[in-house]
């Protein structure tokens, strides 16, 4: 299977080269100057067309949150335009495509997780310009699968485990956010999910497997029990470590507002694709451990 993915630097796009290419697929990713999601359509379905793509992975994305809401111009214009660029390429060469989009499609204000069929209301430009984006590619291209994700963490690119390990070194006590509800998702389990997707896409014609889909690790947490994981773990192995203060929302201000409930059900991916991701704290333990060998 040869992937053509949109982006080159992005923590998904990074994972998917290296799972892709550990599971014999060839994986082609595109970035600026080659592809360039601000750029004129024909320009965009040139570039994917050069790859030659046998499925194509829409995963480059305007993903700085905050600064979203100081420049929603450029945020639609990558998050909607673009990606609607993108999936009326794959369509114009006949292709399959896998979009990611985001947990933030969602206002937070549910108790239970999100399915696909809850009414989306983002409440900030970066969840708008990418729910936009979701609306955009299933006009444009009705053989695709829109994935949603969320908190996303790799060894790769900038994250929260990253952060966390990083501020750890310097610190004894961190206080990190516990009011906030979501799925810790590595994306190298992402990447492997990613990659299921577009087989299935490939090798069936079959309605259900097309449409709307959540993705995400199994199990939740806050943002500090996130932390206090990260920091077990690599307590284990003798890298740095913080005790976690938990803090509410409101004493840690960001421009962007964020959803106090993400949690996503992902039940439709499960029957729909035979697809599950796992949970998310073996996974967190497997890349803290990759981020220390690696420092």
């Amino acid at each position: 299977m040869r992937v053509v993915v949109t982006g080159r630097e992005g923590q998904i796009a990074r994972s998917l080269m290296e799972r892709g290419s550990a599971a014999g697929h060839a994986v082609v990713a595109l970035g600026r100057p080659q592809l360039d999601l601000t750029d004129e359509a024909d320009a965009i379905a040139r570039a994917i067309e050069a790859a030659e793509p046998d499925v194509v992975v829409s995963s480059a994305a305007y993903t700085a949150v905050d600064k979203a809401e100081g420049e929603p111009d450029i945020a639609f214009a990558v998050n909607e335009r673009g990606a609607g660029a993108v999936a009326r390429a794959a369509r114009m060469l006949d292709v399959p495509l896998v979009h990611l989009s985001t947990d933030y499609v969602f206002d937070g204000t549910k108790l239970s997780p999100y399915t696909e069929e809850d009414e989306a209301a983002p409440t900030s430009v970066y969840g708008a310009s990418k729910l936009a984006g979701e609306r955009a590619v299933l006009r444009e291209q009705d053989n695709s699968a829109v994935l949603r994700t969320a908190w996303v963490y790799s060894p790769f690119g900038s994250n929260f485990v990253k952060t966390m390990l990083r501020l750890a070194a310097d610190r004894d006590e961190i206080g990190v956010v516990a009011d906030q509800h979501g799925n810790p998702t590595s994306a190298l389990d992402i990447a492997d999910g990613v990659l299921a997707v577009a087989a299935n896409l490939l090798g069936s014609h079959d309605p259900r497997l097309r449409g709307l889909f959540h993705m995400t690790a199994d199990g939740d947490a806050t943002w500090a029990e996130f932390a206090a994981a990260i920091f077990a773990a690599s307590d284990a192995r003798r890298g740095p470590a913080a005790r976690v203060k938990p803090i509410a929302t409101a004493d840690y201000p960001t421009t962007a507002r964020r959803p106090a409930n993400s949690r996503l059900d992902c039940g439709k991916l499960k029957i729909s694709h035979g697809v599950a991701l796992p949970n998310w704290r073996p996974s967190t333990e497997k890349v803290v451990g990759r981020l220390l060998e690696n420092a």
